[in-house]
């Protein structure tokens, strides 16, 4: 059972990350979008100086947190700049990505298409645009060559970008197919724990950037001890609000009630919320570390959150090991949360999540990941339309005022906070789009369009698009079977059939139909919109 609760993380449930009791009973942990460890990005706890920086404001008028010792904390000069653009950024991971057709994607403002080149057995990442007349490529085919090929003209491309193929050009004429402007902007990219990333610069000097500067690695999911079932998701707010809400496990009780369970030892509301204790224990141009009572922590900028929890258990009773237990019986159970968040444009992110865990690993083979999605959809649904209005009320004041604007006079906040003061301190305050934008947030649509669920998930997962097809096809077939019941009954001539045949003949047709109906709402309320009224919690 424990293992159940464990794989029903996928659906962000707090009792999955667990803390073992004396009595040897697994205790559910209040443990959400929480925070990360130690810069060396594993699962083992190392101790470090604890340094209280964003811990509590004074009881002064100031809205602004007191850092206790900047000093000790913040390694860095005060001349570092963070370069938005000299960084990895996940595209997509690859478990959601079909290697037959090109994938359409925005980050950091940059239109690229995601595509496999099955010549070099590598995913690229291209400008997504046709030098010819600068039509989409992620709208086209990939060849019988493997060469990714425009369909407005035909013209193909191969994993380098140099263009391959023109068919307008004359097989006698000049080689207009090897001029440089004949080419497509190429991304370095690569792959790593199961995501595709790409540095967004395509200028040549950066070709073999990947020999000076990798992408963030976690170790746990490259470890096949590890279970480390991926998603990702539309966001309609921007990645500032995304990264900053992950950091805040105060909100669990309140914005996600009803779905996620907390169990405190004390109880001053009905939701169950009470003071927390998250520290830094540094802060530099590389992010920071923090501390949260059952969890380390890491933020490593621009995308990865991190956050684990681990306890001792022994195999043989499954209780809790002393700290002076040695022994082989004695393992650990190691859990995370690993979120990643992609800067798309204003007002809009992507987030990929994964929670890798050395525990329930059957739990994940036996399961579809569709199953585990509803949840987590409904986990982000509960409190979407609230950060969505919340960030156009922070546009309103500036970005650049929110430590004035926003009240933060607890712990619980600490973490929020060290990441403002990294990105007003390091990063230009919020993301450097380059003039791309003008730095106003798109309309708000109606609360349906704006937490629809199929253009924002299911169209991206291969797991929910596939269940999305299947049920589709069941409730078809469930009112083909009602109406062939029916008719079958209409044309049965008296006598044809027994009283007890026409009997089961009419509730099956029933059945079918009420079964029908009934996938076909809960098709809706899974794969496209499910409204979450806080009022009536």
């Amino acid at each position: 059972m424990e293992c159940l609760k464990a794989s029903s993380l996928p659906s962000l449930n707090i009792q999955t990350a667990l803390k073992i009791t004396q009595s040897g009973k697994p205790k559910p942990l209040n443990f959400h979008f929480s925070s990360i460890p130690c810069s060396s990005f594993s699962l083992a706890d190392k101790k470090q100086p604890k340094f209280q920086v964003f811990s509590t404001i004074s009881s002064t008028s100031s809205t602004e947190t007191t850092n206790v010792s900047d000093t000790e904390l913040e390694t860095h000069s005060q001349g570092d700049k963070f370069d938005w653009y000299a960084q990895w950024y996940p595209v997509m991971p690859i478990c959601d990505l079909d290697k037959r057709v090109p994938h359409a994607k925005k980050v950091m403002g940059l239109d690229v298409v995601v595509w496999w080149d099955r010549n070099e057995s590598a995913w690229k990442v291209f400008d997504d645009t046709c030098p010819h007349r600068l039509a989409p490529l992620s709208e086209g085919r990939i060849d019988q060559w493997g060469r990714l090929q425009c369909v407005y003209h035909g013209w193909c491309f191969n994993g380098s970008g140099d263009c391959k193929f023109i068919p307008q050009a004359p097989p006698d004429g000049p080689p207009v197919n090897s001029f440089k402007k004949a080419c497509v902007a190429v991304y370095p990219s690569t792959v790593q724990n199961d995501i595709v990333w790409f540095w967004p610069n395509s200028d040549p000097q950066y070709k073999d950037i990947l020999r000076e500067k990798k992408p963030p690695y976690i170790p746990e999911l490259d470890d096949p001890s590890f279970t480390k079932s991926m998603s990702n998701r539309e966001i309609p707010y921007g990645y500032e609000i995304l990264i900053e809400n992950l950091m805040d496990p105060s909100h669990v009780p309140y914005a996600h009630y009803g779905i996620m369970r907390t169990q405190q030892p004390k109880k001053a509301d009905r939701e169950g919320g009470r003071p927390l204790e998250l520290m830094i224990e540094r802060l530099d141009i590389n992010g920071f570390d923090g501390n949260q009572e059952w969890s380390r922590n890491k933020f490593i900028p621009p995308c990865v959150f991190y956050a684990y929890n681990y306890s001792p258990v022994d195999q043989a009773n499954g209780s809790a090991s002393s700290a002076g237990t040695q022994g082989k019986m004695a393992v650990q159970r190691k859990f995370a949360l690993v979120f990643i968040c992609v800067p798309v444009s204003p007002g809009n992110s992507r987030l990929i999540w994964t929670f890798p865990r050395n525990f329930g690993v059957w739990i994940d083979k036996v399961l579809p990941r569709w199953m585990f999605h509803v949840g987590q959809n409904l986990i982000l649904d509960s409190d979407l339309y609230l950060l969505h209005v919340e960030e156009r009320k922070i546009m309103d004041v500036g970005p650049a005022n929110w430590q004035k604007a926003c009240f933060v006079p607890t712990k619980s906040d600490a973490l929020v906070v060290g990441f403002r003061k990294w990105l007003k301190k390091y990063a230009g305050g919020q993301v450097d789009w380059r003039g791309k934008y003008t730095g106003a947030l798109p309309p708000t649509p109606p609360k349906e369009q704006l937490m629809d669920r199929y253009w924002s998930h299911v169209v991206n997962c291969r797991s929910c698009s596939l269940a999305y097809k299947g049920l589709n096809v069941l409730e078809v077939v469930l009112q083909v079977v009602s109406i062939a019941s029916i008719a079958i009954l209409a044309a049965a001539k008296q006598g044809m059939m027994s009283a007890a045949a026409r009997t089961t003949m009419a509730l099956l047709a029933v059945l079918c139909y009420a079964s029908s109906r009934w996938l076909a709402h809960f098709i809706y309320k899974n794969f496209h919109f499910h409204d979450y009224n806080h009022g009536f919690r």
